[in-house]
């Protein structure tokens, strides 16, 4: 699992005060990036070897809203590996330690050449520490 902390600016909310809807996913994908780069397998990589990881899937529960100055913790882990598909949870904890949201992305491991499905990478699964089925 890894975890990053946000302060939410200005820019990130709406006319009523508070944070975007659509940010959330931003924030995911933030928090993605930093798990995959923690594992040693930054998107740079992936695409370098050949691999795409589109977003298939996306969904978030907002519980409270976040807002302006909030200094927020966003995780993200793996949760499951099943075909060519990876499922990532997210979390977003206000420093309260309110949980603000939860959800998911859900991405497809595509070959970049023909834009086909594919499985995971060995290189990937062992970066993650996967012992699952896949």
């Amino acid at each position: 699992m890894t975890s990053i902390s946000y302060r939410v600016p200005y820019a990130d909310t709406d006319q009523m005060g508070v944070v975007y809807y659509a940010n959330y996913l931003v924030w995911f994908e933030r928090c993605r990036n930093e798990m995959l780069r923690d594992a040693g397998l930054p998107y740079t990589r992936l695409e370098a070897e050949g691999v795409m990881l589109p977003v298939v899937e996306a969904h978030c529960d907002y519980r409270i809203p976040a807002r302006y100055d909030d200094l927020l913790s966003i995780t993200a882990a793996v949760e499951k590996i099943e075909g060519c598909r990876i499922r990532i949870v997210n979390t977003v904890v206000n420093q309260a330690g309110q949980q603000i949201a939860k959800g998911h992305t859900v991405h497809c491991f595509m070959s970049a050449s023909s834009r086909k499905p594919i499985r995971p990478p060995d290189s990937l699964l062992a970066a993650l520490g996967w012992t699952g089925e896949i």
